[in-house]
């Protein structure tokens, strides 16, 4: 993830809460109501994952948002590259002073350690699904399905 930006982890209620909800079409602003934001940051993250094949829309009256897979075939994996497909770790702003010594060395170092992490954090979110997390949820959100 980039910065202070929250979109992960929202972009996770939001299909845990799609989830709690499996076999609804959800509207954009039940889910709103249970991230506690405005509809249209969650509409631009629904977006999102109508566009990776995530979730499905349904127009109309009775429409909303639906997962369009399983939740043990969605891995933390998946919703991030949803979400933060191109992470920067900062350095997208970072333009160090070349005839330095440190400023021309640092940015090829940093960048060889954020691949590196970045690499292992994805490793680790890969092997949590959307289904682990749903059964971590059962215990404090039992009965709606």
């Amino acid at each position: 993830m980039t910065g202070n930006s929250s979109r992960f982890a929202v972009s996770v209620h939001i299909l845990a809460y799609l989830a709690y909800r499996q076999g609804a079409a959800v509207p954009s602003a039940e889910i709103a109501s249970s991230v506690d934001t405005n509809p249209v940051v969650i509409r631009r993250l629904l977006s999102a994952f109508v566009k990776a094949r995530i979730v499905t829309a349904q127009k109309g009256a009775a429409g909303g948002f639906s997962l369009a897979r399983t939740p043990a075939q969605i891995s933390l994996r998946d919703i991030y590259h949803a979400v933060e497909p191109h992470p920067t770790h900062g350095m997208s702003h970072f333009a160090p002073n070349t005839k330095c010594p440190v400023g021309a060395k640092i940015e090829s170092i940093l960048n060889t350690a954020f691949v590196k992490a970045q690499a292992a954090m994805e490793s680790e979110l890969s092997l949590v699904t959307l289904a682990h997390i749903h059964e971590l949820l059962q215990p404090v959100c039992p009965g709606k399905k």
